[in-house]
């Protein structure tokens, strides 16, 4: 393979190089420990909606969920990028409503929806999607719970200069071990700030919560802290559904490990996974869990679902017959409009083992 490829995906049509997709990535274990990468493990990457459950966890740390008798699913839906499908939307509203808060409250955008068998039933129906069809409306509902909870106003909760999202920031900078000044901020597409970071950080913020879900099943969780990371991990893993939606990768991912593997997309290509202690993960010297996280350079989402599994096939995290099941993301079929198949994905990066 020509060595300028292997920090690459490519893709061919007809065994011609059509394009080539640059890889970053980073694997670590629980202490932080970089364990394997592909290019940049360092590289300074706005971690958009793979910060939620960071994000999640600030909200939770208000109260609030206890405060509005917010269920698990309602948890989950805090952390997701989801399809707007009807149990979505249903859900958001319910949540609104337990506040309470409106619609109007919400400091996000309608947008298409990204199913597009969704889409399709919306412009049947002549339906343009409002505040609350957000991908990230059930962000922005824990949000205003969270500022209702510590006495703060609803106005302006979206400002990084609100006490939540000042909240959040510290979350990240403890999470990640990182200083303030180690940690870039911009505003995401959803109206809200998201954090840059460098990949090996991301991905040991993964790490955290899986540790914590290792903690809390073996009874032993030693804060408060621990136990809403676990809560967290757990919520996304059991309510999948709530997390993305039919036919998208998060959910496929969660309900393929069944609580052992906990993962979020971010937009423009950036995605983090959590991975709980097993034989599996020792087989790759890490101490605990690992946490994964993941850029591709020019944010192709297809070609960064393809790229987490294959890195996940590589790590051997699963059986073979386990990953086949990500076949429809791992290998997706480049086809034309006809349905005839005109090329391939292919994966000549190098993972490279830290010694």
């Amino acid at each position: 393979m020509v060595k300028s490829y292997e920090d690459c995906v490519i893709t061919d049509r007809g065994g011609v190089l059509e394009n080539s997709h640059l890889v970053h990535a980073a694997v670590v274990d629980e202490t932080g420990k970089l364990l394997f990468y592909v290019g940049n493990p360092s590289r300074v990457t706005l971690i958009r909606s793979a910060a939620k459950p960071a994000q999640a966890l600030a909200i939770a740390e208000t109260g609030a969920l206890e405060k509005y008798g917010f269920e698990a699913a309602d948890l989950a839906l805090m952390c997701a990028s989801h399809n707007s499908e009807p149990k979505h939307l249903e859900r958001a509203l319910a949540m609104l409503a337990k506040i309470p808060a409106e619609e109007t409250d919400l400091r996000c955008g309608g947008h298409p929806s990204i199913s597009p068998s969704v889409n399709q039933d919306w412009i049947r129906a002549g339906f343009s999607p409002t505040r609350i069809c957000n991908n990230c409306s059930g962000k922005h509902i824990g949000m205003i719970a969270g500022a209702k909870a510590i006495g703060a106003s609803v106005v302006d909760y979206h400002e990084m200069s609100h006490p939540i999202q000042q909240r959040v920031k510290t979350v990240v900078e403890e999470l990640s071990g990182l200083d303030s000044e180690s940690i870039q901020w911009g505003i995401d597409g959803c109206n809200m700030p998201a954090p840059a970071l460098p990949l090996k950080d991301l991905a040991s913020i993964y790490a955290c919560f899986a540790t914590a879900a290792d903690e809390d099943a073996a009874g032993s969780p030693e804060s408060t802290r621990i136990e809403l990371c676990a809560r967290i991990f757990n919520a996304m893993a059991k309510h999948a559904d709530h997390v993305a939606g039919e036919g998208r990768f998060c959910t496929s991912l969660m309900k393929l490990f069944g609580g052992q593997v906990f993962g979020k997309v971010g937009a423009d290509g950036c995605y983090g996974v959590g991975i709980r202690s097993s034989a599996s993960t020792t087989r790759l010297g890490a101490k605990g869990t690992v946490g994964i996280a993941v850029k591709i350079g020019d944010g192709n989402l297809d070609i960064l679902y393809a790229v987490v599994a294959e890195i996940l096939e590589r790590l051997q995290i699963g059986t073979p017959e386990m990953i086949k099941q990500l076949d429809e993301f791992h290998h997706k079929k480049l086809q034309n409009s006809m349905g005839v198949v005109t090329g391939k994905i292919a994966f000549p990066f190098q993972l490279h083992r830290v010694e």
